[in-house]
């Protein structure tokens, strides 16, 4: 469930932030001691209002190229602290638990962060702009279904996005590998 949720950050920060809190506030993950303030009701809130924010600006043109460039960190952390909070390592020293966090929740979100981010300059190139909210519609259906699917069937959506991760890898460096030999 952890990476799962961490992989849906890639696709949108805030929604799987909030699924996770959500899920903490009603019972149906349990979150070590030092993460309950991720099931206050003031994060709720902020995860919610940052998250509505989150999807309308990705529906202006431009703008969501721009955001790319902050939610490529952002989904990292988010990822790392979704990741820090579920799996099944808060027992753990901190060091590794945050390090296997960021490793297992950060790196997915990265990655998913990373293809989506390219995916929207393509069609921004490609269409000048105007693809995007096809592109912008396609992450909200992912982050907001994957979000609620990890909840419920967590090792599928788990599979599938790992899956999704190594397509992005496989497509990236293909094309890394193509450029370089062309110069």
């Amino acid at each position: 469930m952890g990476i799962a949720l961490s992989a849906c950050a890639g696709f949108r920060v805030f929604i799987p932030m909030l699924a996770g809190a959500l899920a903490a506030r009603f019972g149906i993950i349990d979150l070590p001691a030092d993460m309950q303030w991720l099931e206050s009701w003031a994060a709720i809130a902020c995860f919610g209002t940052a998250a509505v924010a989150e999807i309308a600006a990705y529906y202006i043109p431009f703008i969501d190229n721009a955001l790319d460039t902050i939610a490529a960190p952002l989904s990292v952390a988010a990822g790392t602290v979704l990741a820090s909070s579920i799996l099944p390592i808060a027992d753990q020293e901190p060091i590794v638990r945050w390090g296997v966090a960021l490793l297992a929740g950060g790196s997915a979100a990265g990655t998913i962060q990373l293809g989506t981010g390219l995916l929207r300059l393509f069609s921004s190139k490609a269409t000048i702009g105007m693809g995007n909210p096809v592109v912008s519609t396609t992450e909200n259906v992912a982050a907001i279904g994957g979000s609620v699917l990890s909840l419920f069937i967590p090792i599928v959506v788990a599979l599938l996005l790992l899956g999704l991760i190594v397509w992005i890898f496989v497509k990236v460096l293909g094309r890394l590998s193509r450029a370089r030999s062309r110069a």
